[in-house]
């Protein structure tokens, strides 16, 4: 399969999911690897539940430190929401959102979401699994993916 093919194929695959890389790049090296690559696209294509959770936290997890503060909240609700013309100020919505959010998710009370927390909100209502934004494909992106990549499989022999 020739490049411009796999990246038409990983575009289609991968157009609402704005923060991939981080979730690819394990290591954190800013470089995902052939194993991260295939980990990766593991996961999207036939991840259990248990993995698109720990994918989805580790990505909505932006600095790392294991929760999901008030501030990577607001940040990444406030870069996946349409921005609306309107007279209040749309970071006060935001605010909003992320104080209902925590109501909804943080049930030890702490202020920031564990992945304990994220976990027990998922299992109880699983459209949260992308509650700060799309990083999972949606499952027309994923069947038109598997059907180009396993439709004629010799486009593998030029790799």
């Amino acid at each position: 399969m020739n490049r411009k093919k796999l990246q038409k194929l990983t575009d289609n695959l991968t157009k609402n999911c704005k923060h991939l890389f981080r979730g690819f790049d394990k290591d954190n090296d800013g470089c995902v690897n052939v194993s991260e690559w295939i980990n990766g696209l593991s996961v999207f294509l036939r991840g259990s539940l248990e993995e698109k959770m720990k994918y989805c936290f580790e990505v909505f997890d932006l600095n790392g430190d294991g929760f999901i503060s008030k501030e990577e909240m607001f940040h990444m609700l406030k870069n996946s929401l349409l921005k609306q013309p309107s007279e209040e100020d749309p970071d006060e919505g935001i605010k909003d959102l992320v104080e209902i959010t925590l109501k909804k998710m943080d049930h030890d009370h702490d202020g920031k979401l564990s992945f304990a927390d994220y976990e027990k909100a998922v299992r109880e209502e699983t459209l949260l699994l992308e509650a700060f934004g799309p990083c999972l494909p949606d499952p027309k992106s994923q069947m038109e993916f598997e059907t180009q990549v396993f439709k004629d499989l010799t486009d593998f022999n030029d790799m």
